[in-house]
């Protein structure tokens, strides 16, 4: 053959082969003529009907084209004549992949989309294909998405599929020992194939199944909704997340469950969908009055009314009835703790922007603490009484001995509500969670069926419930074991580097300790309130003080003011909670210094300093320090002028005043008990001062000066005593009052905050 001349067609095809010639001519004409390719193609399968790669051919150039139709029947004939060519199967895999993933990809919508190739097949084909497709997969997880579109596609094979894929994801959570419900087995399960179950009327299960399913769901949900937040979420930033109701949810930060894409792991209104299957599950149960849709509060109602009859149930019916209480009492229990715990606690949970949340704590509420002693005697707040023992002894009881303390008494939770915008749905879930639980704990047969969930779930690992549980037993007036409940919860609460130990974040960490100190209080156990207190303190920030309150602010106060044992959420922020350690010492070393019978003037003295914030609303109690002063005719308190800074009226030795600013009271009072109107009282408030009166020596009256404040030291640096100690003394005293005025100005909650670090151990010795 010459050089440049034409291979003859016959030449081609013997050295290639038939098939394989007639394929590649195909192809080499594709693109400048397709109907002549086309009847190459459809001479070589009348030549060779069994030959796969002209039939494949075929296909490709139908799909390429776009040709929907005459690819999906092409795609029908090699599916069925060649089942197990691996060309075949990756086509199939492309087209289950697209169905599966909502692919945006141009070639997956066409072989999957409304007109695509897969629509045009059979349907008896699709579900061949689906199910043969099935048996190609080995991985457990991209099995079950593909059995599933199985099922969402051909719901009449529910009934054949629906269980057992089911079981094989939870059997596969239990081979891979997951930590968390909340995993890729668990969301497929619970969120695609349990409503298909549950939803096909065609299937009978039993009720103990139809139970083990409706649990399973509702672990995963509540998991879903309480996952604590991630440390690639937080670095990630905030990201809306549109349509999600729950707390947490719409200020959602990115969350992946493993094994799943992200659009795969966003769960919307999980709530609501718990409450579906609830609905669905209970029809199908023939629960009590089960209508299949209903709210939470519904739930709650319906078996507090069910709760009426189970004394005289029994058998099957008892049993039957216990599962329904016990399930509604312990999704809506749930429920509504997580709804407080994330006002309280917000930065606990996945999607809760902890930069602009503040977190709450439940304690003692002492807006009491300025009221008079004899007052507050008569109410009987902290009053132990005396409970014979059978040996003729007296045991002193505290709140938990008594039931009138216990979980039958209503209290009041106060709170800021312009602070706490959403303040009465957070009570009212809060009410809601307490009921549930009395109500899970009313009958021996509901607390044992509700142990058991707890045991299965491990709630005793949640430090979200736990805060709920504490404030709960705190509620109730059990404050020893709410104590217990405290030291479980900080042996709960994550520990932060350092690094990341914000103010915030600290006083999130001592929210246990705080509370611990709220007890022992209530407890009358002072000196362990105020250890626990002191403790808090060291790690505060003093804020600026706030202007004072005028009279007519602090008479609505005062009116609001309730006797008795109320509680108070309060923002776990320094700026709240440095007022409220102050006023727990002042509660403390109150009782103390007003003893009836005793004298106490180190306690009298604290009380003193200490009366100072939140001026002049422990006026009246600061009149009452000062006759109990006069009628001892002698007051010792050496630190007086480190830490007593409100500004001054000096009267001194009957002489003019320093000033004539109306608004000062404090020192006033004290100015004026040295002279002889004030009835000459003797007061030695400087350091060193009784020391100088027994054993006069002028040479110490010259360091007198030195042993102030620095604050109190600008006014007069050279000032020496050189006369008698007596009348070196009292000018003494008199400058001091004079430097004090130069301190009117110093930061009171800095003052008061530095009294309690530096005075920490004398503090705590002055209390039994």
């Amino acid at each position: 053959m010459k050089t440049g001349e034409e291979v003859p067609v016959w030449f081609r095809m013997s050295a290639l082969g038939d098939c394989d010639f007639l394929v590649k001519r195909a192809r080499e004409l594709v693109n400048e003529d397709p109907w002549a390719a086309k009847a190459w193609l459809i001479t070589a399968r009348t030549l060779y009907p069994t030959d796969f790669s002209i039939q494949y051919e075929m296909y490709i150039i139908e799909r390429n084209a776009e040709r929907t139709t005459s690819a999906g029947r092409l795609l029908y004939d090699i599916f069925i004549n060649f089942p197990d060519q691996p060309v075949v199967w990756r086509e199939i895999t492309v087209i289950t992949a697209a169905l599966r993933n909502d692919s945006q990809d141009k070639h997956a919508q066409f072989l999957k989309g409304g007109f695509g190739v897969f629509e045009t097949l059979p349907g008896p084909v699709q579900c061949q294909m689906l199910l043969k497709a099935t048996e190609q997969c080995f991985n457990t997880l991209e099995k079950a998405e593909m059995l599933l579109l199985l099922l969402k596609r051909f719901p009449e094979s529910v009934v054949q599929h629906g269980v057992s894929l089911g079981e094989s994801l939870l059997e596969a959570e239990n081979v891979e020992d997951l930590d968390t419900p909340v995993n890729c087995f668990r969301k497929l399960f619970v969120c695609d194939v349990l409503p298909l179950i549950i939803n096909n009327m065609e299937m009978r299960l039993p009720a103990s199944l139809l139970h083990k399913y409706m649990h399973k769901a509702a672990e995963f949900y509540i998991g879903y909704v309480t996952r604590g937040p991630s440390a690639d979420a937080q670095l990630q930033g905030p990201q809306e997340v549109a349509g999600l109701k729950s707390p947490g949810m719409g200020r959602g930060q990115r969350y992946v469950i493993d094994g799943l894409s992200e659009k795969s792991s966003v769960v919307t209104e999980p709530w609501e969908r718990l409450l579906e299957i609830v609905g669905v599950v209970g029809a199908r149960c023939e629960w009590q009055g089960e209508k299949g849709s209903r709210t939470y509060t519904e739930l709650l109602q319906r078996v507090k009314e069910l709760c009426r009859y189970l004394p005289g149930l029994e058998g099957e019916t008892l049993s039957r009835c216990c599962g329904q209480i016990v399930t509604c009492s312990t999704l809506v229990l749930f429920r509504s703790a997580h709804f407080y715990v994330s006002t309280v606690q917000p930065s606990l949970f996945q999607g809760h922007n902890s930069l602009g949340s503040t977190p709450w704590v439940l304690l003692e509420d002492l807006s009491h603490v300025f009221n008079d002693m004899e007052v507050e005697r008569s109410s009987g707040k902290h009053a132990h009484k005396k409970r014979k023992l059978a040996d003729g002894r007296e045991k002193t009881m505290s709140s938990d001995d008594e039931d009138a303390l216990g979980k039958g008494r209503g209290r009041h939770m106060l709170v800021n509500k312009t602070e706490m915008p959403g303040w009465a749905e957070t009570l009212e879930h809060f009410r809601t969670a307490r009921e549930s639980w009395d109500l899970l704990h009313s009958h021996d047969a509901l607390e044992s069926e509700f142990n058991k969930i707890c045991l299965a779930w491990k709630t005793e690992s949640w430090l979200w419930f736990r805060i709920f549980l504490t404030d709960m037993i705190i509620y109730q007036g059990q404050y020893r074991k709410a104590l217990s409940s405290l030291v479980q919860m900080s042996a709960l609460q994550p520990q932060p580097s350092q690094n990341s130990l914000s103010a915030a974040s600290h006083l999130e960490m001592h929210r246990a300790l705080i509370q611990q100190a709220s007890c022992h209080y209530a407890l009358g156990e002072h000196r362990l309130a105020c250890e626990k207190v002191l403790e808090v303190v060291s790690g505060l920030v003093p804020q600026n003080l706030e202007p004072a309150k005028s009279t007519e602010e602090l008479g609505r106060v005062r009116g609001k003011t309730r006797k008795g044992s109320d509680l108070r959420l309060v923002p776990c922020t320094s700026k709240d909670i440095l007022p409220f350690c102050l006023q727990l010492m002042l509660a403390c070393f109150k009782l103390r210094a007003f003893t009836d019978g005793g004298r106490d003037d180190l306690a009298l003295g604290h009380v003193i300093v200490l009366l100072q914030h939140d001026w002049p609303q422990g006026e009246a109690l600061f009149l009452k320090a000062v006759d109990r002063i006069c009628d001892h005719g002698s007051f010792q308190y050496e630190n007086f002028f480190n830490y007593v800074t409100m500004p001054v009226l000096v009267w001194v030795s009957g002489e003019e005043p320093l000033t004539a600013n109306p608004d000062i009271d404090m020192l006033e009072e004290f100015a004026y008990l040295r002279t002889t109107e004030g009835g000459r009282v003797q007061l030695e408030l400087l350091p060193n001062q009784g020391m100088l009166i027994k054993n006069p020596s002028p040479a110490l009256g010259v360091e007198l000066n030195t042993l102030l404040l620095p604050g109190a030291q600008k006014a007069d640096r050279h000032h020496t005593v050189t006369r008698g100690i007596t009348k070196g003394v009292k000018e003494d005293f008199r400058l001091a009052m004079e430097r004090q005025v130069s301190r009117c100005g110093e930061n009171l909650l800095s003052v008061l905050h530095r009294f309690c670090i530096n005075e920490k151990i004398i503090l705590i010795q002055s209390l039994p």
